[in-house]
């Protein structure tokens, strides 16, 4: 990148840059004494004690600001695992006999991988499609969940595209139906509210301006669930080791921050993304992806060009993106979730996501607006 050329930051749904107000809450957690609370939350004296007021502090407003109970909160090393320990949690338990999952065919990697390998091992998956415009196909489910169905596993908010799913409507047919509902709400909180009805909910810190390593799972009382990580009793046997309380403060901090200010924050992402479109709408062979989406995403692809040469250009030019899930960077496969739309896999290797967060400005859109079609342009010829 040329010297003095201004950094700009476009892919909030890779990470988020950790908010000062984050940065400050944790720090004596991290770097304190252990009167502040930088001891062991699992000991019994004092300095533990610090430590689990702290962590149960955390754990109690997170439950509040999803309509849970404490003991419903598992905090996890991330989305990641959270999704990890919903799917195996549930369909391994040894009450489930005919374990049976029914997703989507855009999931995240976490869910799509664990989905695989619960499948080798005996689990009945079934992929409900997605239309042209990433749209859950909610017919497809309902057949799907014509047979005795142990979990739904859908995410809120699609990660590459933003598109939004009919939560209520998955959790009213899989409820109908008998079956448990995991909803990955990651891209979701902070950005729309979160339907509570869900058995299974999973949540993220880094998404909203928490520290990386930072997840929970929110499940609930009744709910039959096989813990991950076994050895000590922490997370009421759900998730043994020592608690990460300085990650789990970052993590309830975050989200109490972006649903504070969700009202006001997403009408503003959202036009800052709709003059990103209007930008796309003006490059020959450019066209946005997704019909109902999040305020804060836009995925384009653009024909006849290579992503990649686009996304180098536009790094080249300071501006950081992506071109889909961070999750899947570095693979030369088109992405699933573009093609399970229905996008041909030379255009879904031409996408570029552009995600927008509580630090995105004008001058961020201006600087897209002002380079995009000559980095496209060169990337074409």
């Amino acid at each position: 990148m040329s010297a003095g050329r201004p950094r700009r930051y476009l892919d909030y749904n890779a990470t988020a840059p950790v908010r000062p107000e984050v940065r400050r809450a944790v720090e004596p957690l991290l770097f304190g004494d252990l009167e502040a609370g930088a001891g062991n939350a699992s000991s019994v004296h004092w300095a533990g004690q610090a430590a689990r007021r702290a962590l149960e502090g955390a754990r109690t407003r997170l439950a509040s600001l999803y309509e849970r109970h404490p003991s419903e909160v598992i905090f996890t090393s991330g989305g990641t695992e959270a999704d990890n320990l919903a799917l195996f949690g549930v369909l391994t338990h040894p009450t489930v006999k005919r374990p049976r999952l029914v997703t989507s065919a855009v999931e995240h990697p976490a869910v799509r991988a664990a989905a695989r390998v619960l499948a080798q091992r005996g689990v009945e998956v079934v992929e409900v499609s997605v239309d042209g415009a990433g749209a859950l196909d909610l017919d497809a489910l309902a057949r799907a969940l014509a047979e005795p169905t142990t979990l739904v596993s859908v995410m809120a908010v699609n990660n590459e595209t933003g598109v939004i799913s009919p939560v209520a409507e998955v959790v009213r047919l899989a409820h109908a139906a008998g079956a448990r509902v995991h909803v990955d709400a990651v891209q979701a909180a902070g950005r729309l509210p979160v339907d509570a009805t869900p058995d299974l909910i999973t949540l993220s810190g880094h998404k909203v301006g928490g520290l990386k390593g930072a997840g929970a799972l929110l499940t609930k009382k009744d709910l039959p669930l096989a813990g991950r990580l076994v050895g000590g009793p922490q997370e009421r046997g759900r998730r043994a080791g020592t608690e990460p309380v300085a990650l789990a403060v970052s993590l309830v901090e975050g989200l109490v921050l972006a649903e504070a200010e969700r009202a006001a924050e997403m009408p503003r992402l959202a036009a800052l993304r709709d003059r990103l479109d209007v930008v796309l709408a003006q490059i020959p062979g450019a066209r946005v992806l997704g019909g109902a989406r999040v305020a804060n995403t836009t995925c384009a692809v653009f024909e006849g060009v290579d992503g990649e040469a686009v996304l180098q250009g536009l790094d080249l030019e300071g501006v950081a993106c992506s071109s889909g899930s961070a999750c899947s960077s570095g693979s030369l496969e088109p992405s699933h979730v573009l093609l399970a739309m229905g996008v041909a896999p030379d255009a879904a290797l031409s996408a570029v996501r552009f995600s927008l967060g509580w630090g995105s400005t004008e001058a961020d859109v201006l600087r897209v607006q002002e380079i995009l079609p000559v980095v496209v342009a060169r990337a074409r010829g």
